[in-house]
């Protein structure tokens, strides 16, 4: 089960893509903080030609036979009371904690599943140079739990795609976790920064001695 208070990002599942299989997860990488921010590659980004529909999302998810697609088995995943899981994979019950605002959710109705780095972030930022294949391996990672991550809908939506320079958690608490994840799969996908991007994440950095980024670079 993944914990609200984690700050390192194990890598611990295989990820849910139509290539995942053709090679295994290299081994993680551990850096603190600053270094994982100073190991990424700036360039200028453009969403010239970009659509939603370039990242197709929520299909089966890891196990195709379990009849849950990605995101019913995030939630699965990160919920801290185990909701029931009925047929055709309906979510009943369960409680999570939305770590972006610090709020616990009971029932899974009020919760959407965050992209780390939002599909348009990501194809500013080197996505739109990728097959479609691995666009869709990107939308459904559950290879590093950071990458998806259950929130409450309200401050997903406020994030929107926005990257940290224009958007962060609105909970003081959230801010380390939350640099620690977005550096992880920015590192991950071996996707760029510009440079107001990399201004925040280092301004993070600075006010977050200790925390360590992990990461595992995607198959």
């Amino acid at each position: 089960m993944r914990t609200a208070a984690t700050l390192v990002l194990a890598a611990t599942l295989p990820p849910s893509a139509p290539a995942a299989a053709e090679t295994s997860e290299a081994a993680p990488t551990v850096l603190p903080i600053d270094a994982a921010v100073a190991a990424l590659q700036s360039a200028d980004e453009s969403r010239a030609g970009y659509s939603r529909t370039a990242f197709k999302h929520w299909t089966a998810g890891n196990n195709p036979t379990d009849g849950c697609n990605t995101r019913q088995e995030v939630l699965i995943a990160e919920a801290t009371i185990a909701p029931e899981v009925g047929p055709r994979c309906a979510i009943t019950g369960g409680t999570w904690f939305s770590y972006y605002d610090e709020v616990t959710v009971e029932g899974a109705r009020g919760l959407d599943i965050d992209h780390m780095v939002p599909l348009a972030e990501a194809w500013d930022s080197g996505a739109s140079a990728w097959t479609a294949a691995r666009r869709e391996a990107y939308a459904n990672d559950q290879g590093q739990p950071a990458s998806l991550v259950a929130v409450t809908a309200r401050t997903n939506r406020s994030k929107s795609d926005q990257d940290p320079a224009e958007w962060l958690p609105p909970a003081p608490g959230a801010l380390c976790r939350y640099g620690a994840e977005w550096t992880a799969t920015k590192l991950r996908w071996n996707l760029t920064i510009d440079e107001q991007e990399k201004t925040a994440l280092l301004d993070i950095a600075s006010s977050c001695a200790g925390t360590t980024v992990t990461y595992t670079p995607a198959p």
